[in-house]
């Protein structure tokens, strides 16, 4: 039986989950990621953001009810929620006071470069050394149009999918 995920995206079967992907891919495949050698990877550590900063959320939930602290694995304004999200506290600085072009300029000049810093730190944690993984050969968005990045982004994060089974 389908149920809602809590994001109005309903998925019971493989071919939903395919078609969701597809239609991101299809959002890349707009710009310069022609091939899906560019765009998966590109698709895998968005989605992989975005997921990781809702288990956090949860896991900081779960933290907070029985009176235990938590920190987070990425700090603001590089959680997902702050700058992939379109109501984003960074994403909305950048919009609202920036011009065309400095939002893709965040994510390359200092997103992805402080995603693949956690690999030179000492104490990094386990999850942070698993992001750095991720994007060791990420050196910027395959992306080269903002418009497409953002579509992009809002369709992972708004729309990320659950399969029901």
């Amino acid at each position: 039986m389908a149920k809602n995920n809590g994001n109005g995206r309903i998925l019971s079967d493989q071919s939903s989950m395919n078609s969701y992907i597809k239609s991101i891919c299809d959002i890349m495949r707009r710009d310069k990621t022609k091939g899906a050698m560019q765009y998966i990877p590109e698709l895998t550590w968005m989605m992989f953001l975005r997921i990781l900063d809702e288990k956090e959320q949860e896991e900081e939930m779960q933290c907070e009810a029985v009176g235990k602290s938590f920190t987070p694995s990425l700090k603001s304004p590089y959680r997902w929620k702050d700058w992939g999200s379109p109501n984003g506290k960074k994403r909305k600085e950048i919009q609202e006071k920036g011009k065309l072009g400095d939002f893709l300029e965040f994510v390359n000049n200092d997103l992805i470069p402080n995603m693949k810093s956690f690999e030179k730190k000492p104490n990094a944690t386990i999850k942070q050394k698993i992001i750095s993984q991720i994007f060791r050969k990420t050196e910027k968005t395959q992306l080269v149009s903002e418009r497409n990045l953002l579509d992009a982004l809002e369709s992972v994060g708004l729309n990320l999918p659950t399969i029901v089974r």
